[in-house]
């Protein structure tokens, strides 16, 4: 959940929520400055080696052939006439709007629910919902087991 969701309207709460979420914020960053930041530090390691954490937990491991890795919620849509890429949306396709990824990009989108994992290729724009990553076709979202829910946790790897 977002640190400001759920706020109070009053300017008091406001501001209370905003300083813890500052304090949070400054606590990460002095964690990671502790492990010697986004480089690796003294472990440093071949790309796809385990590294340490700065809270703890499973190491990060980055899979050979993914080049990056993002976390949020994604959603599926199945009507449209055209994409931003310049072909005609096709919803039986296994395709996806993404706001930054190159189009014809191919990525991995993992429903953490199920475990359920496709692969499509990047030929949109979007999702431009606050939280929101990714955007499936009809397809794809029938393949992720996510049509009823609408909106679900997913891990989506950008491939090589």
């Amino acid at each position: 959940m977002h640190p400001l969701a759920g706020a109070q309207r009053g300017t008091a709460g406001a501001a209370a929520v905003l300083a813890a979420w500052v304090a949070a914020v400054l606590a990460a960053g002095a964690a990671l400055a502790a492990c010697g930041g986004a480089s690796g530090g003294a472990s440093g390691g071949a790309s796809g080696e385990a590294k340490p954490r700065p809270g703890g937990g499973q190491p990060a491991q980055t899979a050979p052939g993914v080049a990056e890795v993002q976390q949020g919620l994604a959603t599926w849509y199945g009507r449209g006439v055209g994409t931003a890429s310049g072909e005609r949306f096709n919803p039986r396709a296994l395709t996806a709007a993404h706001r930054t990824f190159p189009f014809q990009s191919r990525v991995r989108v993992t429903n953490q629910r199920n475990g359920r994992t496709v692969v499509v290729r990047i030929n949109d724009r979007g999702p431009f919902v606050r939280g929101r990553i990714i955007d499936v076709s009809e397809a794809a979202a029938e393949v992720l087991g996510m049509k009823r829910d609408g909106v679900v946790p997913v891990k989506v790897e950008r491939l090589r």
